[in-house]
């Protein structure tokens, strides 16, 4: 019994050598409500940011699990690239 289950769970090991290991702390900042927070990661960034006392690699975000309403329960409006104020001013010279 258990020889078939390791010949069944076989194919679902990791393979090895094709994982990066260059894995070091880095600070994502959701730029919407100016959160935080630190994980492992391999994103590369030229920018950096102190956050509790120590400098980390920095990843700018538009939205995370703070600010997701997904996760807040609280439906934002988060207008980055400025297309509300683009759709505006293309159609109000058809305003009445």
């Amino acid at each position: 019994m258990h020889l078939e289950i390791r010949i069944q769970l076989k194919h679902l090991e990791m393979k090895k050598d094709i994982h990066p290991e260059n894995y070091r702390l880095v600070a994502f900042k959701d730029m919407s409500n100016d959160d935080v927070f630190l994980t492992k990661s391999t994103a590369v960034s030229n920018e950096t940011i102190e956050f509790e006392g120590a400098e980390y690699p920095l990843i700018k975000m538009e939205i995370s699990r703070t600010s997701h309403p997904f996760y807040t329960g609280k439906s934002k409006l988060i207008d980055t690239a400025g297309r509300i104020d683009k759709f505006k001013n293309k159609y109000a010279k058809f305003k009445k």
